[in-house]
């Protein structure tokens, strides 16, 4: 099994949640997160001037999979996350030894 972490722009997070869903990966866990990347922030100007807006609202999307099953995921979430401009986000892929379901014990695939 996979833990794909995305990092994604809040704006995209409706759009790909509905792709993933029709394309059966339904599991998933949600967080909003502020971050920055290479970019550093924002430089952002106002009538009293320049500031900078250091971490940026993005939505963290969670989600474990079956290893076959990790490479669609994965290009579900650049096709539907992408604008092609700096602060899209990124995925990190962790392997999962082991998952449990806590209201029965259940383990492995079944469980997820």
């Amino acid at each position: 099994m996979k833990k794909i972490e995305a990092i994604i722009r809040p704006e995209k997070l409706h759009l790909l949640r509905d792709k993933l869903d029709k394309k059966g990966f339904s599991g998933m866990t949600v967080s909003e997160v502020k971050g920055r990347g290479r970019q550093k922030g924002i430089a952002l100007q106002w009538r009293a001037g320049d500031y900078r807006v250091e971490f940026l609202q993005k939505m963290k999307l969670e989600m474990v999979v079956e290893d076959k099953d990790a490479e669609a995921v994965i290009e579900l979430i650049c096709e539907y996350a992408q604008t092609g401009e700096a602060g899209d986000g990124k995925i990190f892929v962790c392997p999962v030894e082991e998952v449990v379901r806590v209201r029965t014990r259940e383990r492995g695939c079944g469980a997820v």
